[in-house]
């Protein structure tokens, strides 16, 4: 049978009363009268005794009466009368229970003093043993469970009797509660021996995080990045849901059933902060060392904001995927373990576990935090995408974890650190931008190749790409316009700008806005970047490289879908254009060498050798300089190099030819500094990024210094072929003549030739085999 102690019958009573006069007040206000004046008749016939005893009687007696007085009113509903009659069968068991304490009252307090000297044996008996009682045999733990139970039933059957201090029996209940007192502390001994004996150890297939210390890239500004660094850089980290949901043990399972009747006896003990504080300090303990076992450090604020980027950058990284590890494995697991030990003790279990948990996950939050806080760098961009994205996708899981009362200010804590962190996003993207178009420049870019801010901005837009889904959330409530600015020379007109609005604007992406303003941002910033080269030509050059480059960087499927079709349409033409007029500053001026215009004798259509030798010479100059300075002059991209070498060799080799060919007749062999083959192939040392010295050509100074050559080879040798010309010069070609050099350079017979003959020998030799067989290398050329 269910004893019911003085005080708990006192407090039924008061319940049972408290619903009488609710009811009554919903019966009817102007009914009040009846219970009220019921009550007070009630009270009024009490009469003094026990004062404690004799309240609660005539709280029940008084709950009666008012019960009867609203039992007599007619027009109760069914569900009022149902009420009333509920109230009543509660009332006679309080009644009963009432007569149960008064059969207590008489019990012989020699049995009860010999039942406590019993149990007081049994317990120092086990204080005198320093055995752990758990680690004896499960039967000695059941006995000493039994025991306890024993002694706390004794004391409840002893303050049932409402013993005053004065009382000499009072003693045997002082007692009773040392023994009781000497008992819980056992129990929280062996309750905490066994939470530490038996904790799992962080389990390591859970923890196979590679260091990425050696991985990380120096980023201290916009410049640090070229293609492969960016890519390694902003790697993602992930970490498969496969992975992460499982429940693993952190106590051994086997001690569970102990752990958690030992949890009950302290409870029904009323010693359940004693129970409560040894498990969630332990536990907290545990969860503490788990983190230090994952390398996550306690830091402050003002640490992670003095912290060096690249170490920073390590950390997020790990912060990163030990979020995910921590919440979904070890988390949950702490909760299970605790819903284990008190599962029959009601919110106990959530109060534990909350409790045990709230500073690991709480530090978690704040490193966070105080990423958000700032500054603002653009480099943390990325990594403060990771950490929003990780906190977003485990933050229902956190929820599950944390709630009702108990849990409300954990799960409060990671949805205001997951807003922070996204706010701390689109202050990052606003920096980023403002970085992009203030960035700095006081030395050009040798040779006008690709700026490396370009090559940052283009390849941090592609890795942003992986981040759509959470950017457009974010992005959202920015500026709906679209921030597309072009620069006046390439502006399309305006009916063209506003038909291209009306297409495509009103149904792009927050992101996709976005990344149209940054690709704005930087060609406003590279035209202002051109501008440091004094040689114009240079500055179409530089334009043409890095918007070709942002046009192919488009092309990939990454940025495709954001920028459109339309929009890399738009910028193959900017760098066409660009090309052409490269073109049109670099060869004008040469290719006007080339016309008729100024080659005649006054007066007459005649051309005047002297002013087409001048002409000649003028253009050979102004061709060695352009070579000389443009083979230092870089294009990267081996694709857009040959065509605009190919393009530019049209235009000049062509008007060339056309040139000597129509002035053949007024030309001597000795004007013609270089032949057209050979300006061709010059033409493709062109944008190769190492400057070059323009040499003569193969087949007119290099002829004429290999005329020379062979002369002096000949002359030098003694003749001795009895006077015979070696080198016949109305059959021989030069390949020929090299070859009869060879051989007589072999023999060296005693040769006597005469200088003029052999000039005019070799003069006369036709080149008509040797230099069309194949094209000649710049290796090859004198």
């Amino acid at each position: 049978m269910e004893i019911h102690t003085f005080e708990t019958a006192k407090e039924d009573s008061f319940f049972f009363l408290k619903s009488l006069l609710e009811l009554s007040g919903i019966i009817s206000i102007g009914f009040w009268v009846v219970p009220a004046k019921s009550f007070i008749v009630a009270m009024g016939d009490c009469k003094p005794g026990n004062p404690e005893v004799e309240v609660g009687e005539d709280l029940i007696v008084a709950a009666k009466s008012i019960a009867r007085a609203l039992g007599s009113k007619k027009n109760l509903t069914n569900g009022e009368r149902k009420i009333l009659a509920d109230l009543g069968t509660k009332l006679s068991s309080l009644m009963t229970n009432r007569s149960t304490l008064n059969e207590i009252k008489v019990e012989d307090f020699g049995d009860i003093e010999d039942r406590l000297n019993s149990i007081q044996d049994k317990v120092m008996g086990w204080e005198a043993d320093q055995t752990m009682i758990w680690d004896s045999s499960s039967n000695e733990a059941n006995e000493y469970l039994n025991t306890v139970e024993e002694a706390r039933q004794v004391i409840e059957s002893l303050e049932s009797l409402c013993l005053s201090k004065d009382d000499e029996k009072y003693e045997l209940l002082n007692r009773a509660n040392d023994v009781l007192q000497t008992a819980m502390t056992r129990l929280e001994d062996e309750f905490r021996y066994m939470l530490v004996q038996n904790r799992q150890p962080c389990a390591p297939e859970h923890m196979s995080f590679r260091s990425c210390e050696e991985d990380t890239v120096d980023v201290n500004s916009l410049m640090s990045f070229g293609d492969d660094s960016v890519e390694d850089s902003f790697q993602r980290d992930s970490v498969s849901r496969a992975s992460e949901d499982s429940i693993i043990d952190l106590v051994r399972p086997e001690v569970i059933p102990d752990l958690r009747c030992i949890a009950n006896m302290m409870f029904n003990c009323n010693y359940e902060r004693e129970c409560t504080q040894a498990y969630t300090t332990l536990r907290r303990d545990a969860l503490d060392e788990c983190l230090s076992y994952l390398e996550i450090q306690k830091l402050s604020i003002e640490d992670v904001r003095k912290m060096e980027w690249v170490s920073l950058n390590s950390k997020i990284r790990r912060w990163v995927w030990v979020m995910k590890i921590f919440v979904r494995i070890y988390l949950a697991s702490e909760k299970w373990l605790s819903e284990q030990i008190f599962e029959e003790l009601g919110p106990v279990r959530l109060d534990c576990f909350v409790e045990a948990s709230k500073a690991s996950i709480l530090q978690l939050l704040n490193f966070a935090e105080a990423m958000s806080i700032g500054p603002h760098q653009p480099e943390k961009l990325v990594r403060i995408l990771d950490m929003y994205e990780v906190l977003a996708d485990v933050l229902p899981d956190i929820d599950d974890l944390y709630f009702g009362e108990a849990g409300s200010s954990i799960s409060m804590e990671c949805h205001d650190v997951l807003l922070r962190l996204g706010e701390s996003v689109k202050a990052t993207v606003i920096e980023f931008e403002n970085a992009i178009a203030s960035n700095p420049s006081t030395n050009p870019v040798s040779g006008g190749g690709i700026h490396p801010l370009t090559r940052y901005v283009m390849n941090y837009m592609r890795t942003l790409t992986d981040y759509g889904q959470i950017l457009d959330l974010l992005l959202k409530d920015c500026d709906e316009g679209d921030p597309v600015s072009m620069s006046p020379d390439t502006s399309p007109t305006k009916e063209e700008e506003n038909k291209s609005t009306d297409d495509s604007s009103g149904r792009k992406s927050p992101m996709a806005r976005q990344f149209l303003s940054f690709a704005s941002s930087l060609e406003s910033n590279l035209d202002e970047k051109s501008k440091l080269y004094r040689d114009a030509s240079l500055q179409h050059v530089f334009l043409m490289n890095n918007i070709h480059y942002m046009a192919q960087k488009v092309k990939g499927a990454e940025l495709r879908l954001i920028f459109e079709d339309d929009w890399i349409r738009k910028h193959n033409r900017k760098f066409q254009q660009h090309a052409m007029s490269y073109q049109r500053a670099s060869w004008s001026y040469i290719l006007s060498l080339l016309k008729e215009e100024g080659i005649q004798n006054p007066g007459s259509n005649s051309i005047s050798k002297s002013l087409l030798k001048e002409r000649l010479r003028s253009f050979y100059l102004t061709f060695e300089e352009i070579y000389k300075v443009q083979s230092a002059w870089l294009i990267p991209d081996p694709q857009l190099r040959e065509d605009l070498q190919i393009s530019t060799s049209l235009n000049v080799i062509q008007a060339y030819r056309t040139f000597v060919g129509r002035h053949s007749n007024d030309i001597s062999d000795k004007l013609i500094k270089y032949s057209a083959d050979d300006m061709e192939n010059y033409l493709m040392d062109l944008f190769e990024g190492s400057p070059k010295l323009l040499q003569s050509s193969s087949r007119s100074m290099g002829w004429m210094k290999l005329k020379r050559l062979l002369l002096f080879e000949v002359t030098s040798i003694a003749i001795g072929s009895g006077g015979q010309d070696p080198i016949k010069a109305e059959s021989s070609t030069l390949e020929e003549c090299l070859t009869h050099v060879h051989n007589l350079m072999k023999k060296k017979p005693p040769l006597s030739y005469n200088y003029a003959t052999n000039l005019d020998l070799l003069e006369s030799v036709e080149d008509t085999t040797f230099f069309q067989r194949r094209p000649v290398s710049a290796s090859e050329r004198p």
